[in-house]
């Protein structure tokens, strides 16, 4: 089956285009799910029996995609978030008990159908954005069975709704209550024979971890991501969030598909993300949220040539957020990121950083027919308005899967 979208803008995000990659008077020709052509309309190729869409003018971005969430858990920490208006930091509240390790007996109470039908609403929320791809992480389980019930559920929610997802294995995420001082034991016998699992059953299609003083080491990890690269499986890291670790580092040694968070990353650690494909993927919402003073050094990344990306992070303890919209506008707001960087951070580079550039995230010949259309009058209104959703229509691998009736503003 074919589709023409004409009378579009477009914003391809391509590289090989100046900018965002903007076609004024352009047309997008889907083949079978994929795009066949994007360009000027006056260069649509003739398809005979192919059906019309006309958009009225406006504009269409490669769909959103959310590179970092942790969108599977079960509970929430409300109450965490008042202790922290009453003056408790984070790592008092983890050093407390608190944290990641407070999300772990509402996971663990959950199965697998719980779990997908707790994570819908957060789901929804980000599709009514625009959004076709979302990574989603285990990591409050933190025994076996109930982190591979975390990406079961992940896997389980792709059959629920009209999304791609991708999963990671973020175990080395926290040390549980019954592994207290033990964080050696807790690899050897809960994260490492876990990922072999979770990979057995086809669960992984990456692998996470927290390096941070209250998490695990640098050295830790590096005994996690061999164990992942020997399974073939690509890495990613938390780094550099609340203190410099050596995080960002090590995720470049390994060829790492991002670094994410990196407040406290260095010159050197731009260089080494730059050098080896590492993508930064910056959270401003858990920087928000949390209330933190130290912004991702964005200017070390630019002169570097390191990859920016965008995500929400959700989750529940530091950032409850489900808007990529949002999340731009506190991207170009708190880190002074351009409209540009925004808009390629939660489009081309959130799929580089899942590994996903060859087929999402621009809109290229080739790749996957993934289209947001918009009710703006420029793409930067995607950036600078808060609180609104001006989505007219999706599309993901060719077929319109929501379409709203909202009047340009």
């Amino acid at each position: 089956m074919s589709q023409i979208l004409t009378n579009a803008r477009l914003a391809t995000l391509a590289e090989s285009s100046a900018g965002l990659g903007l076609v004024e008077d352009g047309a997008v020709l889907i083949e079978n799910g994929r795009i066949a052509y994007a360009g000027p309309r006056a260069g649509l190729p003739a398809h005979e029996g192919a059906d019309v869409i006309d958009l009225g003018g406006r504009w269409v971005t490669p769909a959103l995609i959310d590179c970092h969430t942790h969108l599977v858990h079960g509970g929430n920490r409300a109450r965490e978030f008042e202790m922290r208006l009453a003056g408790a930091s984070y790592e008092e509240i983890a050093r407390a008990g608190g944290g990641i390790v407070s999300s772990l007996a509402a996971t663990r109470a959950l199965s697998t159908e719980a779990l997908a039908e707790t994570a819908l609403p957060r789901l929804d929320a980000l599709l009514a954005e625009g959004v076709s791809t979302v990574e989603i992480k285990s990591g409050y389980g933190l025994e076996i069975e109930a982190e591979c019930r975390m990406l079961e559920a992940a896997r389980r929610l792709e059959t629920l709704r009209p999304v791609r997802v991708r999963t990671s294995w973020l175990a080395a995420h926290a040390l549980p209550p019954e592994y207290k001082d033990r964080k050696s034991d807790y690899l050897r016998e809960v994260a490492i024979p876990g990922l072999h699992e979770a990979h057995r059953r086809g669960l992984v299609d990456a692998v996470d971890g927290f390096c941070e003083g209250i998490a695990f080491s640098a050295e830790e990890m590096a005994e996690v991501f061999e164990a992942a690269q020997a399974l073939g499986l690509p890495v990613k890291l938390h780094a550099e969030q609340l203190s410099h670790a050596g995080g960002a580092a090590l995720a470049a040694r390994y060829g790492a598909l991002s670094a994410d968070h990196l407040e406290y990353a260095t010159d050197q650690d731009a260089a080494a993300m730059a050098a080896s494909g590492t993508v930064a993927v910056l959270l401003p919402g858990a920087y928000y949220f949390i209330r933190e003073t130290v912004t991702p050094p964005i200017d070390l990344f630019r002169r570097a040539g390191t990859h920016m990306a965008l995500a929400t992070d959700c989750n529940p303890g530091t950032s409850p957020l489900t808007s990529l919209l949002l999340t731009m506008n506190m991207g170009a707001t708190l880190f002074r990121l351009t409209v540009e960087e925004c808009l390629a951070g939660t489009t081309r580079e959130a799929a580089r950083a899942l590994g996903l550039l060859a087929e999402t995230g621009t809109i290229e010949s080739g790749k996957s027919a993934d289209l947001a259309v918009w009710n703006v009058g420029s793409p930067a209104e995607l950036v600078y308005r808060i609180g609104f959703n001006p989505l007219h229509m999706s599309v993901f691998k060719g077929t319109q899967v929501l379409k709203t009736e909202r009047m340009s503003a």
